[in-house]
């Protein structure tokens, strides 16, 4: 098989653990005896330093054409200045909704070796095997008016700024997220959590009667309503109840770097950033990226933890590529390297970046 991936390393670790990525999808080629074209681009504050902007029209068009997309991180404080015309996240929510990427697959799963790691009580963590689905291309980061004004003060005495972002989901937004959660958990535990806010938000009322409508199209998954806050709280007391959770864009940021603590490090954690639209091998185009960011406080320091990248392009393989036994291979050496006590700094131990690189794909 051959397939075309564009690289896009990014800002602080992110060339790091992409790299670590790329040399274990070159080991996966050759042993499978596939052909993987694989290019990089800037993307962030690189490609603002290089172009003057984000997200390059030479970057884009890559991704467009494309069978799938590996990331690493975007920003870092050279670029966090909050009254910035260009800021490096523009590139990485450009690219999202101009693929279309509606739907991001972050799962949350625990190696036992790891359970010391999380700062849960250990009998909390027991069958904890997650998968979040959040909506990925609307909701407060894409909503219009966004905004800043001046208005007269309360006391009457002058003006003061007012910032507007605005939470706007349509009914076909939601129905696609929600179609995608159901179909996922048919492959699980047949059950699905929405996750919302509707006793307060019209937005979140909206999201509930749609979800609840699309679940009747799948009477043999169970269906769960729980708000925001309630669901931040059940993570932490009964994590292992949850099988498959759908969110909006904003509630599933949050919720997904609260249950990464689940895994005992944010650097353990993959996901895919899936649309509609079919690559040139039939199956969907997706962005594929570690859930952390670019950590600039260890970036050039060979420490990074490149699981979750890694994990990332098993997804890849999965998904986009319909590689199942690959991805699982893939998914099975990171699990032999994490029991045969191989750690990088963030799970307690001393390996290098390129050292747990290469005890992982010892494994395939």
């Amino acid at each position: 098989m051959e397939a075309t991936i564009v690289l896009l390393p990014g800002d602080g670790i992110g060339p790091e653990v992409v790299g670590a990525a790329r040399a274990v999808l070159e080991i996966v080629a050759g042993r499978f005896g596939h052909v993987f074209h694989m290019s990089e681009y800037p993307l962030g504050g690189c490609a603002i330093d290089l172009t003057g902007t984000a997200l390059p029209a030479d970057t884009l068009a890559a991704c467009q054409s494309a069978d799938a997309v590996l990331l690493g991180a975007v920003g870092g404080p050279k670029w966090d200045d909050p009254t910035a015309r260009v800021r490096p996240e523009q590139g990485l929510l450009g690219l999202r909704k101009a693929l279309d990427l509606f739907g991001n697959l972050r799962p949350v799963q625990l190696h036992p070796d790891l359970v010391g790691a999380s700062p849960l009580r250990p009998e909390r963590l027991v069958g904890v095997d997650l998968l979040v689905v959040r909506e990925l291309t609307s909701d407060v980061y894409f909503g219009e008016p966004r905004l800043r004004r001046n208005v007269p003060k309360a006391d009457g005495q002058g003006e003061e700024q007012q910032a507007i972002d605005t939470m706007s989901y349509t009914e076909g937004e939601i129905a696609r997220a929600a179609h995608l959660a159901f179909q996922l958990a048919r492959g699980r535990k047949h059950k699905v959590t929405s996750v919302d806010k509707a006793n307060v938000l019209e937005s979140s009322r909206l999201w509930r009667q749609v979800v609840t409508r699309v679940a009747k199209d799948y009477p043999d998954i169970m269906l769960e309503h729980i708000l925001v806050d309630a669901a931040a709280m059940y993570l932490m007391s009964r994590p292992a109840t949850f099988d498959v959770m759908v969110t909006g864009n904003l509630f599933g940021d949050i919720l997904t770097d609260e249950a990464s603590v689940l895994s005992g490090s944010m650097g353990n954690l993959p996901s895919a950033s899936l649309g509609a639209e079919k690559n040139s091998l039939g199956k969907l185009r997706g962005l594929y990226e570690p859930i952390h960011g670019s950590a600039p406080d260890i970036a050039g320091k060979g420490i990074a933890n490149p699981i979750g990248t890694i994990l990332s392009s098993a997804m890849m393989l999965r998904y986009s590529f319909g590689l199942e036994a690959e991805a699982s291979q893939v998914e099975k050496a990171v699990f032999n390297a994490l029991s045969s006590g191989a750690r990088t700094a963030d799970l307690g131990g001393n390996l290098t970046t390129i050292a747990m690189t290469e005890k992982i794909y010892a494994n395939l």
